[in-house]
C-alpha cells in the first residue's frame, strides 16, 4: 500500500495539517470521533478529496476499494437513513442489504454505540457533497460474492455493544473503548487466521502489514508495551514518537497524523491505561536495550554511508541531534533482525508536514543502491540491536518492488 503517498494526498486535502490540535477550533463530538476512528485514511485516494473513496486495498484475491462516505446522494452516502448507517458500522451490511468485507473494520466499530455512530453521520452529512463512484472491485471467485460475508459474520462477527467493566475505573473503561472500538487498534497490531480474522488468543500481538511490521502492543514487558511508562505511550501516540521506546513510521505514523494526534490527551491517557493492562502476548521482537554493540563499528560500506548520510540527524551513538525524533538507541525497530520497518522508512521515508522539518526523513529509494542500503540498514541493526541482523541486497530489492517511488 502505497502509505507515503496516501498520507501526501491527505495533506492536500483540507485538513489543515500544519495547525496542531491545541491550536485549532474546538471539534464537534461528530468530527471528534471521526477522527479517533481515522475514516479519512481509507476514504480519500492520493490528492483527492477528503472521504469521497477510491483507495485500493490489495488483498491476496484480489483489490477492493473504499466507498464514498460524503453526502452525495448519488455516489455518496446522502441517501442513507440513519439505521442503514449504524447497521454499516455494527453489523457490515450497508444499504440495500449489502455486505462489506472486513478491509472495512466494522468488527471492531460493532462496539460503538448507536449514538456515536450517528455524531459520526451527523458529521460527514455535513461536509460538502463530492460526486465520486469508486471504481468497481476487482475479486476472484469465489470471494466476489458478497452474501458469503453472511456465513463469516455468524463465526467471526460478534455484533455486541461495549460492555463497561464494572471492576475496573472510568479511564481503564474509556481506553478499552477508544482501543477496541473507534480506534480499531487491533485490526492491524492482531494476526489473522486463515479465514482473514483477527485471532482472539493473539489479541495485539503484532501483525505484518505489507513492508510494515505492527508491532506487538499489548502488557507483556519485553515484546510488547508493558515496560513504557504511561507519559511514553502517550508521547508516541500525540508526537509519533516516544525517545528510547519507539518512533512512528508507516501506516502508523498515517494514523498519528490523522487521527491519533487530534485526541484529548486524557483520552491518550486512558488508551496508555488500558494497553498496559491487557493480557501479555510473547510474540512478536523484544525491544533492545540502550546499550549499543560497539563490535559493529568495523570499517565499510555501511559504516560510511551512516556517517555520511545518517549521523547528521542521528548521531553515532544514537541519541538523536536535532530532535529526540530521531533517537535509534532503545527502538524495536533496530532489534528486527527481518529489519522490516527499517528498510520500509528507508525506501519510503517519513515526512508527515504536520511535524517540524528536523522530525522529517526522506525517502533514499532513487539515491542508493540496493546494496548500499542493505549493508546501512545491516549497520544500524548491528550498531544499536542485539539481534545481530543482517540485511541482503535482494531483501531491498523485493521491498523496493512494492515501496511508494
Amino acid at each position: 500500500m502505497k502509505y507515503l503517498k496516501r498520507a501526501l494526498g491527505l495533506l492536500a486535502g483540507c485538513l489543515a495539517l500544519n495547525v496542531h490540535a491545541s491550536e485549532a477550533p474546538a471539534m464537534s463530538k461528530g468530527e471528534y470521533l471521526t477522527r479517533a476512528a481515522d475514516c479519512v485514511a481509507c476514504h480519500v485516494v492520493p490528492g483527492g478529496k477528503p472521504f469521497a473513496g477510491g483507495l485500493e486495498f490489495k488483498l491476496p484475491f484480489g483489490s477492493l476499494y473504499s466507498p464514498n462516505i460524503t453526502p452525495d446522494k448519488e455516489t455518496g452516502i446522502g441517501n442513507w437513513t440513519d439505521d442503514e448507517f449504524v447497521d454499516a458500522l455494527q453489523k457490515g451490511v450497508g444499504k440495500d442489504g449489502k455486505h462489506y468485507y472486513p478491509a472495512f473494520p466494522y468488527t471492531s466499530y460493532t462496539l460503538m454505540s448507536r449514538e456515536d455512530i450517528l455524531a459520526i453521520k451527523g458529521y460527514l452529512f455535513s461536509l460538502e457533497p463530492v460526486k465520486q463512484a469508486p471504481p468497481e472491485n476487482k475479486l476472484s471467485f469465489p470471494f466476489n460474492q458478497r452474501w458469503g460475508m453472511m456465513f463469516w459474520n455468524m463465526v467471526f462477527a460478534s455484533n455486541e455493544r461495549f460492555v463497561p467493566d464494572s471492576k475496573q475505573s472510568a479511564e481503564w473503561n474509556r481506553g478499552a473503548y477508544l482501543v477496541q472500538g473507534p480506534g480499531h487498534c487491533g485490526e492491524c497490531h492482531t494476526p489473522r487466521n486463515i479465514f482473514q480474522a483477527m485471532s482472539s488468543g493473539k489479541s495485539l500481538a503484532g501483525a505484518e502489514l505489507g513492508n510494515w511490521q505492527a508491532y506487538n502492543i499489548s502488557s507483556d514487558s519485553q515484546r510488547g508495551i508493558g515496560a513504557w511508562p504511561e507519559e511514553a505511550i502517550v508521547s508516541y501516540l500525540s508526537k509519533g514518537y516516544a525517545p528510547g521506546f519507539g518512533g512512528a513510521g508507516g501506516p502508523m505514523a498515517d494514523a498519528v497524523e490523522h487521527s491519533l494526534r487530534y485526541l484529548d490527551p486524557a483520552d491518550l491517557k486512558a488508551i496508555a491505561v488500558y494497553l498496559k493492562s491487557t493480557p501479555a502476548r510473547t510474540e512478536g521482537i523484544a525491544r533492545p536495550t540502550m546499550a549499543m554493540n560497539d563490535g559493529a563499528l568495523q570499517k565499510g560500506l555501511g559504516m560510511k554511508l551512516f556517517n555520511d548520510t545518517c549521523v547528521a540527524c542521528h548521531q553515532l551513538d544514537g541519541s538523536g541531534r536535532q530532535s529526540p525524533a530521531g533517537g535509534l538507541a532503545g527502538l524495536k525497530t533496530v532489534n528486527d533482525p527481518s529489519g522490516r520497518n527499517l528498510v520500509a522508512t528507508l525506501l519510503e521515508g517519513h515526512t508527515p508536514l504536520a511535524t517540524r522539518a528536523d522530525q522529517r526523513m526522506p525517502y533514499f529509494a532513487r539515491s542508493y543502491s540496493d546494496a548500499e542500503l542493505a549493508a546501512v540498514s545491516t549497520f544500524v541493526l548491528r550498531r544499536f540491536g542485539q539481534s545481530n541482523g543482517e540485511i541482503k541486497p535482494e531483501d531491498i530489492a523485493k521491498n523496493r518492488a512494492s515501496a511508494l517511488h
